[in-house]
């Protein structure tokens, strides 16, 4: 009988990981700008940064996935040549990444074993059980061994993802992101266990986050990223997330209040963008945070809407956004949150129910959004509310190009689209070589500006955001969520779907959960309890 697959044999115990002057290039471009970083054995060390400051460049060379042009790794003072994550896997580095690496088909067990590397052609099941018994009895995490991953929860999917790595016992385990697709418990309970099994004395922890919560109650020491290079290094106890986003930042940039997360921030300054960030500390004369008792802009009754696989991805749900107010929509990932947008939008059929915009039926064709005001901001704008190959200026004029003072008498005026196209640019601080560059060349978060340009010009009865600043870097960040809050000041009604609980406790006036494609659960955001929220949004509460 074949003998149990045994993780491979290493030296135990946490281990104290140096980079000294470590530097990668892509091209001309430098990632990583000679960072020097020292991550004690039996701790939880995060990484802060925005997007782009090489925190995913320095944890794919300590991983092995990426090669440092110029500086050192340090295994317990001693340098590594790290070629490759078979390597990385030997000195004991293990990687959760922000993205799921299960194979569907196969069950917990089989996941489990297969993380090991050396399964045999045939496998003594009986013994391999008891061996995986036997070492889920040593995690804080129980999972169903003949579950398949199609069966488990976003947060039991990221659970097993960390047990694949804990099976192999890592003595360095590097996670990115892994709190994205959690809810507040599932975080709360996954961060709490790494940080026991890190003080056990068993395994170092490098956390890549963007939360300023995770850090301040997880972690034991930061390091901030900027620009590719370290700019801080503190100890949690002696910092706050003041001046963390100081140095995220840079000089010159007013940081948030004490227990904000990064998306929580707004910069203070002069200009359109960050008046239009300080409306979320100030709303404008006459907007209503409660939305008050005014009839809805946006009414939602019964909407059903089939998912890609035919089934119903939004059932009978209802709810409803009055003029002034941000509607916010939390749950976890996949219960019916990009349907509901889409079928709002006109980008998927609706199988059931009524929308209403101002009391008017909508079906969101393009006359209809004209005449009731009605705008979106979708995830992924480029995919979704762009023509990547079309020039600024024309992706600008894609709602009135056939409106004045763009057109005239059927003809259309090209010269008019491009001078529009230069005010928002600059107005909105859109980074590009030009009005004419094709949209596609623009970074994520310059395309969205250049999509907020477009959506809020002109006067606003319903805008229709999700997840509007997914994946963008922190002064992005604020400036979108300035802008929402803006839209709302002047009396717009706004349903603002997001994964981020954080996003939408900073902006919403109400909450609303989805779970299964229904309203599960309805709250004032101002005396909303995180708990009760991420509850609801596990399934667990109704």
């Amino acid at each position: 009988m074949i003998a149990p697959v045994a993780a491979p044999a290493r030296a135990a115990g946490a281990l104290a990981l140096d980079t000294y002057e470590l530097t990668k290039r892509f091209g001309s471009f430098t990632a990583m700008d000679r960072v020097t970083m020292r991550v004690e054995p039996g701790t939880v060390h995060a990484l802060l940064g925005e997007n782009g400051a090489g925190k995913s460049t320095l944890v794919k060379c300590v991983a092995g996935f990426q090669r440092a042009e110029e500086g050192s790794i340090l295994i317990d003072g001693r340098e590594q040549d790290i070629a490759n994550p078979i390597v990385a896997r030997q000195l004991g580095i293990g990687m959760v990444y922000q993205h799921f690496t299960l194979a569907p088909g196969m069950t917990v067990a089989e996941n489990l074993l297969l993380a090991g590397g050396r399964t045999p052609a045939l496998i003594d099941w009986k013994a391999q059980r008891a061996g995986l018994e036997q070492f889920l009895a040593t995690t804080p995490f129980s999972l169903d061994l003949d579950a398949r991953p199609a069966e488990l929860a976003a947060g039991e999917k990221q659970k097993l993802e960390l047990l694949k790595q804990l099976y192999l016992k890592p003595r360095l385990l590097i996670l990115d992101e892994p709190t994205s697709v959690l809810t507040p418990q599932e975080a709360d309970e996954v961060l709490g266990h790494v940080r026991e099994f890190a003080r056990s004395g068993l395994c170092t922890v490098l956390i890549i986050t963007h939360k300023f919560r995770e850090v301040m109650g997880y972690a034991d020491a930061v390091t901030v990223l900027r620009r590719g290079k370290a700019v801080h290094h503190a100890r949690v106890a002696d910092t706050d997330p003041r001046r963390l986003a100081q140095a995220m930042m840079g000089e010159g940039i007013a940081p948030p209040p004490e227990g904000e997360t990064a998306a929580e921030h707004h910069p203070a300054g002069t200009g359109p963008a960050q008046a239009a960030a300080r409306a979320v500390a100030a709303p404008a004369a006459g907007a209503s945070r409660a939305g008050g008792a005014a009839a809805p802009a946006l009414d939602v009754q019964g909407l059903k809407a089939e998912g890609d696989r035919g089934t119903l991805a939004v059932d009978g749900l209802s709810l409803a956004v009055r003029p002034g107010e941000i509607l916010g929509v939390a749950g976890v990932s996949g219960n019916g949150q990009r349907e509901l947008v889409e079928a709002l939008v006109g980008q998927r059929p609706r199988a059931g129910g009524t929308v209403r915009v101002m009391g008017q039926p909508y079906s969101a064709r393009r006359g209809e959004n004209r005449a009731l005001k009605v705008r979106s901001l979708p995830e992924e704008p480029l995919r979704n509310a762009c023509v990547g190959d079309l020039s600024v200026a024309e992706n600008m004029a894609l709602r009135d190009f056939d409106q004045p003072p763009l057109a005239s008498g059927g003809l259309l005026r090209f010269g008019q689209w491009k001078r529009r196209a230069r005010e928002w640019i600059a107005e909105y601080g859109v980074k590009t070589q030009g009005e004419g560059a094709p949209i596609k060349s623009l970074s994520g978060g310059n395309v969205q500006r250049a999509v907020l340009a477009r959506e809020l010009a002109g006067e606003i009865n319903v805008l229709i955001a999700a997840n509007p600043v997914f994946g963008l870097d922190f002064a992005a960040v604020a400036e979108i969520h300035g802008r929402i809050v803006q839209v709302r000041n002047q009396g717009g009604a706004v349903l603002l779907v997001s994964e981020d609980l954080d996003e939408l406790l900073e902006l919403s006036d109400r909450i609303v959960v989805m779970s299964e494609g229904r309203i599960v659960h309805e709250t004032a955001a101002a005396t909303a309890d995180r708990h009760e929220l991420g509850a609801f949004m596990g399934g667990g509460a109704h």
